[in-house]
């Protein structure tokens, strides 16, 4: 009988209770039972990935399991996560998240944070512990905003603008599943494209130079067309068939220089 016992269920069962500080209401195991099942603080954290400390009925901190680094403190409501609470990086120490939990979820306002610098990395609303509603993001090394606008299961949904590094507009429109949609790209504040995107690659539309004039367009991802950098930087100029590089072209290196000029074939260099 003692052989056919899952040691897993039996430690997780037994220390959920320990690991909360209630009352063991259980029977109590004799010392055969906890040698042939191992039961131990140690493999309670291994199994369960993490353990808690409850400072009071309403605060509580989580550890993992297996480095005894925080993760979590705040609010609980029956051992989940519930009200405002942090989260913090396993590897650099650094807060991650801070905002309000429920279920065990994100849910509300809150704020994200890069692990590997502390600067600020999204704030918005979440919902089910996923990005949903207005939002922010933040570009981690130039301390940039990058984006603003809606979102859906955590991704860009609805309207919403990006922006170039320098803090310039560089597009603006609609979202759907996180990629563009439809909108206008901008290229030293002035539209430089006005159309549809598939995958986030300009599909149907008209691109313009300086001075507003219609210089190319697009048909189903034919046609002529340009590609920049998120500096806004000129990255390619030339021809595409069906979203790729097709034809005559031009790319450009880091100091606006011509890197290569000659033909494309599926995206790919073929002739100088």
């Amino acid at each position: 009988m003692i052989q056919k016992i899952n040691p897993s269920f039996f430690t997780k069962l037994l220390f959920s209770y320990i690991d909360q500080k209630q009352k063991l209401k259980l029977v109590k195991c004799n010392k055969r039972l906890q040698e042939s099942i191992d039961i131990s603080i140690f493999n309670y954290r291994f199994i369960s990935g993490k353990y808690i400390e409850y400072e009071s009925d309403k605060i509580m901190k989580e550890y993992d399991g297996s480095s005894d680094c925080l993760i979590f403190e705040g609010e609980h409501l029956n051992a989940k996560r519930n009200g405002k609470g942090k989260e913090y990086d396993i590897n650099y120490g650094r807060l991650i998240f801070e905002g309000e939990y429920l279920n065990g979820k994100r849910n509300g306002k809150g704020k994200e944070y890069y692990g590997q610098n502390g600067k600020l990395r999204f704030e918005g609303e979440y919902l089910n512990g996923k990005r949903n509603g207005k939002g922010k993001e933040y570009d981690g090394l130039y301390d940039k905003l990058k984006y603003e606008g809606e979102y859906m299961n955590g991704k860009r949904n609805g309207k919403g603008k990006e922006f170039y590094t320098n803090g310039k507009l560089k597009f603006e429109g609609e979202y759907l599943y996180g990629f563009r949609l439809k909108g206008k790209f901008y290229v030293n504040e002035k539209l430089e494209f006005e159309g549809e995107y598939l995958y986030d690659k300009k599909w149907n539309g008209k691109g313009y130079d300086e001075n507003g004039n219609i210089i190319y367009e697009l048909i189903n991802g034919s046609g002529k067309a340009k590609e920049y950098e998120d500096d806004g930087r000129l990255k390619y100029e030339g021809e595409y068939l069906n979203g790729k590089r097709n034809g005559k072209g031009k790319e450009y290196n880091f100091l606006s220089m011509v890197e290569f000029e000659g033909e494309y074939l599926n995206g790919k260099r073929i002739k100088k």
